[in-house]
């Protein structure tokens, strides 16, 4: 075969493979066709057996009914309150699908993952699935969906991550009937119903796929359940599992203080939007530390002393808020970019600073409303966040909004470097964004109005309804509007879109306070510090660092960095002497009153070097001061009657 010729040969080949994959995937798109409103036929079932649960393996089977032809499976990808597309479907292991009693063969989507097609057999008219999801163990997985969810003593469950759901229709028009096979003597919480219970085998009554992938459930030895809301025609319950008896229990003070969170919200916005609400907490250090929304349900992981250190309580107090105020923002209503018709089409996240830092600045007003912080606290927070905010230097080229924009990078992003990067700032920015419109509207309104208004209108209609409702950006400004007339679209986009050095938002400031930096923490980062063991300097010398040296970020041109320093180097010694984070306290303290630079030596794998940092500021840590003007802060934080 002489080269010409053997070239000829090369490109028809290609030609035919070319026109062999269009074929191929023309197939594959007509298998992904759009999803349709209308009722799928016949019912769904999964029985999911927790009994391994200590193994960290779930076994599942489940029942899907079909008519001959081409079929697609769909294993949920896009999780809503995930805002990315995090379904751990590399955590399932073990698919076999049969019918009538044989074996078939399916292949995955070469373009979607999270797609299988099969072929259904004449004669068959339901499918039967075996797989086991693989849970993965302490200290694995990532923030959602494939952290480490049992240990010997619990478990927690997604239920998106054990169950597949054809394609080509809504979920909401798929119904599926869920049974759990639980340890025996292990005792359970979630928002689905029971339908009956024999022993440690529980079945649920029928609900839409959506549903049931948004009631998730949390089951262990030791479990407690107290009632949130006495006499309440709409019940609210906390159900609490942990590793230890003792971790599980409330005081007397904790109880009043997560009742009055439930009261303190409905009072809020006006209204609810479920049948009923069951908080799920999970109180272990063995598993994921997160929250996640779900309509009538929280799935809350804490540390296992939540509730008997008072400083980890006191830290961690706003979570369950923040989940909760989601069952109105978020979930009831929600962006219309992120309501999407099933679990596998694409969510959109540019509105998650209403989304995710309305609810962040909510939970903390209603943690402090509720008791849980004194005033002092609640202002100790607000300036950790103005501080922390103040100083992020990836202001310098990117936008508030392009947080929210690129939160499915934002979530899974690389470690270090959080201050340039910015990572999920739509949380922290996102509550002085809404401070500073809670404290401009009370300002306009003469005190007449405020954002609390704004929670009535734009959440507190169709009370008991739990359908999404969605809504834009001009929903948003318009309901402000209604609140209280100005021009709240520039107002918005001039701090969405702002890059450059200043912070944007100025509520700290018109609320009546000042941001102020002295040499000693205020009360919440000396908790923060006693906990984690840690130091947080961004504000003095320009990074943080563990106990034990590693260094977790640096702010971008700030002291540390023009020494040199990165994030992952270990510092091994300060001025000579062993690392710890007192010592690097002390020698920034001794550093003020000399003109010495403070020296470093670090270690880079295994080489080591010595960093000379010219600094001699001082310790600096913020607190907000009381300034002119009223104190909205103070109303803000104040109980509602």
């Amino acid at each position: 075969m002489n080269r010409p010729a053997f070239r000829s040969s090369l490109i028809a080949a290609a030609v035919v493979g070319a026109l062999s994959l269009s074929v191929a995937a023309t197939a594959q798109d007509a298998r992904r066709a759009a999803p349709q409103d209308t009722p799928y036929p016949g019912q769904l079932t999964v029985n999911v057996d927790l009994t391994d649960a200590a193994k960290r393996m779930f076994r599942v089977h489940e029942t899907i009914p079909v008519k001959p032809g081409e079929f697609t499976l769909l294993y949920p990808e896009w999780i809503p309150g995930e805002h990315a597309p995090s379904g751990p479907i590399q955590n399932v292991a073990g698919l076999i699908i049969t019918a009538n009693g044989k074996q078939l063969a399916w292949r995955r989507d070469l373009r979607d993952m999270f797609a299988i097609h099969l072929d259904v057999p004449e004669g068959v008219s339901q499918l039967d699935l075996s797989f086991q999801f693989l849970s993965p163990g302490d200290g694995e997985g990532s923030l959602f969906g494939a952290s480490a969810s049992s240990t010997p003593n619990l478990v927690d469950v997604e239920f998106n991550q054990v169950a597949f759901y054809p394609a080509g229709y809504y979920s909401r028009q798929i119904q599926i009937q869920p049974t759990v096979q639980l340890p025996a003597g292990w005792k359970f919480g979630t928002a689905l119903q029971v339908q009956n219970q024999n022993g440690s085998t529980v079945q649920f009554k029928p609900v839409s796929f959506n549903n049931f992938v948004d009631s998730p459930l949390i089951a262990g030895e030791h479990f407690d359940r107290v009632d949130l809301a006495p006499g309440a025609k709409v019940p609210v319950h906390l159900n609490v599992v942990g590793d230890g008896a003792k971790d599980v229990k409330l005081t007397a003070k904790q109880l009043e203080q997560q009742r009055a969170v439930v009261t303190q919200t409905n009072l809020l916005f006006g209204a609810h939007h479920y049948d009923h609400y069951d908080f799920l907490l999970t109180l272990s250090d063995h598993t994921g530390h997160f929250g996640l929304e779900h309509h009538q349900s929280s799935d809350d992981r804490l540390p296992a002393d939540f509730f008997t250190n008072d400083d980890m309580h006191t830290l961690a107090a706003s979570l369950m808020p923040h989940e909760f105020v989601h069952s109105w923002n978020g979930k009831f209503r929600r962006p219309a970019d992120l309501w999407t018709p099933n679990f596998n089409v694409k969510m959109q996240d540019d509105l998650l600073w209403v989304y995710e830092g309305l609810t962040d600045y909510w939970c903390s007003v209603l943690t402090a409303r509720a008791g849980l912080w004194s005033p002092a606290q609640f202002r100790d927070t607000m300036a950790n966040i103005d501080a922390s905010m103040s100083e992020r230097t990836g202001r310098a080229w990117r936008s508030l909004q392009d947080t929210a924009d690129a939160a499915p990078l934002t979530y899974y992003g690389g470690g270090g470097w959080a201050n340039w990067r910015r990572g999920t700032d739509f949380y922290p920015e996102g509550q002085l964004l809404w401070l500073d419109v809670d404290t401009k509207i009370r300002e306009l309104s003469g005190g007449k109005h405020s954002l609390d208004d704004f929670a009535h209108a734009f959440y507190g209609m169709e009370n008991g309804s739990y359908v999404t409702k969605t809504y834009t950006f001009d929903d948003v400004v318009n309901t402000l509007n209604q609140v209280q007339p100005f021009d709240w679209a520039k107002f918005l986009r001039a701090r969405l879109d702002y890059t450059g050095a200043e912070l944007p938002e100025h509520g700290i400031t018109r609320g009546g306070w000042k941001l102020v930096y002295t040499d000693q923490p205020n009360a919440e980062t000396k908790a923060m510090e006693g906990i984690r063991h840690g130091v947080n300097l961004a504000a003095s010398i320009g990074l943080s660092a563990s106990k034990t040296g590693n260094i977790y970020d640096v702010q971008w041109n700030g002291p540390a960095f023009k020494a040199g320093l990165v994030p992952g180097l270990t510092i091994v010694a300060v001025d000579g002497k062993d690392y710890s984070p007192d010592a690097l306290k002390d020698a920034i303290t001794a550093a003020k009153t000399g003109n010495a630079p403070i020296e470093l030596l670090v270690k880079n794998v295994d080489i080591y070097s010595t960093a000379k940092i010219d600094y001699h500021g001082g310790l600096r840590y913020p607190h907000l001061e009381r300034a002119g003007g009223k104190d909205l802060l103070g109303a803000i934080a104040a109980p509602r009657k």
